[in-house]
């Protein structure tokens, strides 16, 4: 490249670099737009101002007070035009961020029926240019809670009206687990009652999508939501979420939603009446057939977390061991998923060898290949907590399986003080 003489007012005074997207400060001074804005938002998280590069004059945070000088952005576009034989790059005319006050319109116009629909599917365009300054500013004129009035109110009125697909898809997301946000969904049970309607409910087209927008906002609810409202789930929310586990086997829902659903079962698991609830379900059947046909690892961790929640209960391990293929699989994702895999297959291991372990069951344990995994665990480089549980499975029961040739003598005696 020839050499070309910048001049010095094109460029940024803090990156020294030509200004792309020139903007002001109310201190008088230019600099290009990512430069100062990321000045702006390394400053005190608590700092309603900082001060000015340039003139240490104070300078307010507000990104909003920038103004842009389009004046000289189209002077510097010209001239690296005029020099581009010379190896100056074109500057494009950059997509400037939206004015607060125009989504803030767009978000109060989600509360008026006739503005609604076309003002979601503005709101529906920005958020899926995964602008973070737009959801930025989304979240901070209040778009979670119109979207949360939308849902239920189309819950409450029976309809599945235009709209719905935006304003769940905008919830997840805009949704971040703010104070604010927080308080506003945690003891909400008429959207948990929204969105398992939702979730039941038949439509007549992009029931897919919708089904899926639906339980990933219940995760983000759920994830946050109070210990009161969760205790408090009744059986037929768990039904449908078991029923989504059921389609994604029979390929009617998608993977995300099969993701979501087993994350909502996770969050409602700590509470043991509960878990009573999603045994009653139907749902380790589920879980079983579901992983039986699974490829995907996250897949694998979620419904081995599930089962090794529900395998604690005298119900779930009946349920579980009901289920000619529960062992054998459980046992073949072992050492070959993730070590958050590894772990919850040892929970589930132990917790039937130590409750349920009948002769029936130690000798389908031997068949199906658990009792070579737990010895494969004692030999891996995998945590010495997981080695030593799969150590205490193998003591307990070695009267049993002492005859199989995949025990050897030193896996029981490698660690004598254990």
């Amino acid at each position: 490249m020839d050499e070309v003489e910048i001049p010095q007012y094109f460029l940024c005074p803090i990156s020294l670099m030509i200004m792309k997207d020139p903007v002001t400060t109310v201190t008088g001074i230019t600099y290009d737009r990512e430069s100062i804005e990321m000045w702006l938002l390394t400053a005190e998280e608590e700092a309603m101002t900082t001060t000015c590069p340039v003139t240490k004059q104070i300078l307010p945070r507000d990104i909003e007070l920038l103004t842009p000088n389009h004046m000289l952005r189209r002077i510097i576009q010209a001239w690296c035009i005029a020099n581009a034989s010379k190896g100056i790059d074109r500057i494009p005319t950059p997509k400037y961020p939206l004015n607060k006050s125009h989504i803030l319109r767009l978000v109060r116009q989600v509360n008026n029926d006739k503005l609604c629909v076309e003002a979601l599917r503005k709101i529906d365009v920005l958020v899926i240019e995964n602008n973070e300054k737009n959801k930025k500013c989304l979240e901070e004129v209040g778009a979670i809670k119109a979207m949360v009035t939308f849902i239920v109110k189309s819950f409450k009125e029976r309809k599945l009206i235009n709209g719905l697909e935006e304003a769940l898809r905008i919830f997840h997301l805009v949704w971040s687990s703010t104070i604010q946000n927080i308080q506003l969904v945690k003891e909400n049970r008429d959207l948990i009652e929204a969105i398992s309607w939702i979730l039941r409910s038949d439509m007549t087209k992009n029931q897919v999508v919708i089904k899926t927008q639906a339980m990933m906002v219940l995760k983000n609810v759920t994830e946050v939501s109070s210990s009161n409202l969760l205790s408090g789930l009744n059986p037929e929310f768990f039904q449908e979420l078991v029923n989504t586990l059921r389609k994604e086997s029979e390929h009617h829902i998608s993977q995300q939603a099969t993701k979501g659903a087993l994350q909502v079962l996770i969050n409602a698991c700590p509470w043991g009446r509960n878990k009573h609830k999603i045994i009653e379900s139907g749902a380790i059947f589920e879980l079983i057939e579901l992983e039986l046909g699974n490829t995907e690892k996250r897949v694998s961790e979620l419904v081995l977390c599930v089962l090794a929640h529900l395998c604690t209960l005298a119900d779930g391990r009946a349920e579980f061991l009901k289920h000619a293929g529960g062992l054998s699989v459980v046992a073949k994702r072992t050492l070959r998923v993730s070590s958050s895999t590894d772990d919850c297959a040892i929970q589930i291991f132990g917790s039937i060898s130590r409750c349920s372990a009948t002769k029936e069951v130690l000798m389908e344990m031997l068949r199906v290949g658990v009792v070579s995994k737990l010895c494969m665990v004692i030999q891996a480089s995998c945590g010495e907590y997981l080695k030593k549980k799969a150590m205490e499975i193998l003591k307990t029961h070695s009267n049993v399986w002492s005859n199989s040739p995949c025990i050897q003598v030193y896996l029981l005696t490698r660690y004598p003080g254990q």
